[in-house]
């Protein structure tokens, strides 16, 4: 089928690339899996021959509709949805979630499915590459920013591997890469809100100097042992939830 472009559709079809994802997968028989845009079905199929059945979340009618021509019920559950308005809540717990995610909406699926942390067991996505190294960056590097933070206080997150735009049809004009996410332990212990709004707050306004960035009295950086001199992109993750805390104290 013709991709379509108002739904960012590029199709993986590269046999070596699509058997390394479903090997860093390692779905067993029973496991919970969904996947985010099967598109042509060419990573439903091999997920399908190791499960014993598969949620697929599709936008695209034609799509979805070949999909279950294909499959039985039993086997596949198409769902025909957008995925920004998917109720992840309604997920068992231990749910895993893979998919060669649409590049032009990926940050905001990121930051929906990081809402719903607590109920999935890991997520293996692939990303354009720019994005994935992004949310893998460390502090005081170029690629650390909003993304960054957002996504490691609530995933340990580890870069598989590059994929090169000549295994997808058509071939995007950018890297692509797969990455790994799997929810850490603990709660965020603050405020969600208030940490959301800090962290946008201070890389909006990524070139100032915190004390500039950020609404926190010169005390209160002396009280969390940070330097009100430095940029936003030089704190880590657990640098912004103890400004959060102190923020709503």
């Amino acid at each position: 089928m013709k991709a379509r472009k108002r739904f960012g559709q590029h199709f993986l079809h590269d046999p070596a690339v699509l058997k390394r994802i479903v090997e860093a997968v390692a779905p067993a028989r029973g496991d919970t899996v969904v996947e985010i845009g099967p598109g042509e079905g060419a990573l439903t199929r091999p997920l399908l021959e190791r499960l014993d059945r598969l949620t697929a979340i599709e936008i695209d009618r034609d799509l979805a509709a070949a999909l279950s021509q294909e499959f039985p019920a039993h086997r596949l559950v198409v769902v025909v949805a957008d995925v920004l308005e998917y109720d992840f809540a309604s997920l068992p717990a231990g749910a895993r979630i893979v998919g060669n995610l649409p590049y032009n909406i990926s940050t905001p699926i990121l930051f929906r499915l990081a809402q719903h942390a607590e109920r999935v067991r890991d997520l293996h996505f692939m990303l354009q590459k720019e994005v994935v190294d992004r949310m893998v960056a460390k502090p005081s590097t170029p690629d650390y920013g909003r993304l960054s933070v957002m996504l490691q206080v609530r995933f340990a997150m580890t870069k598989l591997f590059n994929v090169g735009p000549g295994a997808f049809r058509p071939p995007p004009k950018v890297e692509s890469a797969v990455v790994r996410l799997v929810p850490l332990p603990d709660k965020l212990p603050c405020d969600e809100a208030l940490f959301e709004k800090i962290v946008r707050e201070a890389f909006s306004a990524r070139r100032k100097t915190l004390r500039n960035a950020l609404p926190l009295a010169k005390e209160g950086y002396e009280r969390l042992g940070l330097d009100p001199q430095l940029r936003p992109e030089n704190l880590s993750p657990a640098d912004y939830v103890r400004i959060a805390k102190a923020s709503a104290g």
